[in-house]
């Protein structure tokens, strides 16, 4: 029997969700992020499987955007970090790259080295303090790249802080600044990620970026994706591999963290840390055996997981375990272990074989 433990990808998946974030966008520019190996799908196949239904992609730094140049994808690509030396900005404008100005001194190697027609998104802080430049020195770093001969400047974008949160104070401020300063300047603006394309209207602007809902997956605690419309673009699965009785006051696993109360059925699944599940899973995460329902017992290893048995008394050696995809929610997970679903999809390893639905 071989091990089987599978991630299973779907294109068709992809086309719908960003069907979806295009009904959102209301007109506005729509540009998908493909960052992190494509949120972990595969870049290649992420953007393949969007490239008809989305205006564009953001990734985060240059090898992603010149795979995606070598696979085939011609359509604009925002390069979110910008470019980080000559030999970057180079690369940039033979790509047809639009690269984001979040620094001075990017503005200043423009200066020196830009040579040819390149199109830039100066990055505006204002709020969340990460990348960008100062509210206050926008207007002059706008005016500079005004003049630089050969560079048009595509508009000006910020990055939401707290869209995803119940109790935001911030986004309405964030999008007030922005888009002050696009007026103020004649100047298109992009702010809104998935969280802002869904919550706030007004952050759309003329270009939206977003992420996570393209996968499957809702930005906010207290939403789940079916209600946005969206589907599983990925299901983890696995096999029973062993099954044992437990008696009671009998442990499992490392550390022994779960103990069983009566004689317990618990099966042994062939997956683990090693392969991207996540270590800190608690007992009570919840899987599902032969599309039914239960729960981890007992503490992640590298290649193995335990779950109960208990209440599926057919399970037997060689059955499908899903660890997320349809009958259990990647966000379900992400939950119990107190993280995000961005985790979980970017920390799957490369030893889980990879499938694509639709091919053999």
């Amino acid at each position: 029997m071989p091990r089987a433990t599978c991630l299973t990808l779907r294109p068709a998946a992809l086309r719908h969700n960003a069907e979806r974030a295009r009904t959102f966008a209301e007109g506005a520019q729509l540009f998908a992020m493909v960052k992190a190996d494509g949120y972990g799908h595969g870049l290649g196949l992420a953007a393949r499987s969007m490239v008809d239904h989305v205006d564009g992609f953001g990734v985060a730094v240059l090898a992603e955007a010149v795979s995606l140049r070598h696979g085939g994808i011609h359509k604009p690509i925002m390069l979110l970090q910008g470019v980080l030396d000559e030999h970057e900005l180079s690369t940039a404008l033979k790509l047809h790259l639009e690269p984001v100005v979040h620094s001075e001194w990017q503005v200043d190697l423009i200066e020196r080295s830009g040579d040819g027609l390149l199109s830039v998104w100066l990055k505006v802080n204002t709020g969340m303090h990460r990348l960008g430049v100062d509210l206050d020195a926008a207007p002059a770093i706008i005016a500079r790249l005004r003049e630089i001969p050969g560079v048009r400047l595509a508009g000006v974008m910020t990055h939401l802080a707290c869209a995803d949160m119940r109790d935001d104070g911030l986004s309405n401020q964030q999008v007030s600044a922005i888009a002050r300063l696009a007026a103020d300047h004649d100047l298109p603006f992009s702010a809104a990620n998935s969280a802002g394309l869904v919550r706030y209207p007004d952050s759309r602007g003329s270009r939206v970026r977003p992420g996570i809902m393209l996968y499957g997956s809702s930005p906010f605690a207290d939403r789940d994706a079916h209600s946005m419309g969206l589907i599983p673009t990925q299901r983890l699965s696995a096999r029973l591999i062993a099954i044992n009785t437990v008696a009671p006051g009998g442990s499992v696993g490392y550390g022994a963290t779960w103990t069983a109360e009566k004689e317990t059925r618990v099966g042994v699944v062939s997956i683990g840390y090693g392969d991207g599940y996540p270590r800190h899973a608690p007992n009570g995460t919840p899987v599902a055996v032969n599309g039914q329902r239960t729960r981890l017992v007992g503490r992640v290893s590298m290649d193995m997981l335990t779950v109960d048995l208990s209440g599926l008394p057919d399970a037997r050696v060689g059955d499908e375990v899903e660890l997320w995809g349809d009958t259990v929610h990647v966000d379900e997970v992400a939950r119990q272990c107190g993280t995000i679903s961005y985790e979980l999809f970017c920390q799957v390893t490369a030893r889980p074989r990879r499938k694509v639905d639709g091919q053999t």
